[in-house]
């Protein structure tokens, strides 16, 4: 059976996934809000994280995101956290060829419509996708993403790279489940279900 993509994002009242964990995470296009998670980080953010990391049997990562990540993980030690995410099989997609240091992962040189595409038939389990904004384009546009696990934090940014982009490939989704921390992020997953349905309704 494929492997199952799943889409892990924080993002912002208004849709935004850029910069979320620091300043300098990503400015790109002069984006000013780095940091805009960690003041809404509890207990039950750390349990969501927790186990969406324990699902995973590897993750997938674009260019930009892989550098974020691979820059602090490998200097986590399996005592804080580190153990899982290290030793977990890791994908990074480009289209330049690249020599990836963290532990586990593979590069995939081309599209990524079609070397993903090919990797979720050869793998098992679930691939997670973290950040990787630019990259989610592509798989939205492609019909690779099997389901969004989205934590919706408590605050607009009003600018900024968004999950669903101008231009997005229109689609429909069913909530499959919900909840909320105490510091009022909403944890939505959902299940795409093919083109959107349309109607009329009368007020």
């Amino acid at each position: 059976m494929p492997s199952k993509l799943v889409v892990g994002t924080f993002v912002s009242l208004d849709g935004v996934m850029q910069g979320p964990g620091g300043p300098g995470e990503d400015d790109s296009n002069d984006f000013p809000h780095g940091g805009w998670l960690p003041p809404h980080v509890d207990e039950g953010f750390g349990q969501i994280m927790g186990e969406m990391l324990d699902r995973a049997d590897g993750m997938l990562l674009g260019r930009r995101s892989y550098d974020i990540l691979a820059s602090h993980w490998p200097k986590v030690s399996d005592e804080d956290g580190g153990a899982k995410i290290n030793s977990m099989p890791k994908y990074v997609a480009t289209r330049s060829p690249m020599t990836a240091e963290w532990r586990n992962t593979e590069v995939l040189v081309g599209d990524a419509a079609e070397t993903i595409a090919a990797l979720k038939q050869r793998t098992d389990g679930e691939i997670l996708v973290q950040g990787s904004s630019d990259l989610l384009r592509t798989l939205q546009q492609a019909d690779l993403v099997d389901e969004y696990r989205l934590l919706i934090f408590p605050v607009v940014l009003g600018q900024g790279k968004r999950l669903f982009a101008e231009g997005a490939a229109p689609a429909g989704l069913k909530l499959t489940g919900s909840s909320t921390t105490d510091a009022g992020v909403v944890y939505a997953t959902y299940a795409p279900t093919g083109r959107p349905s349309y109607g009329s309704v009368l007020f």
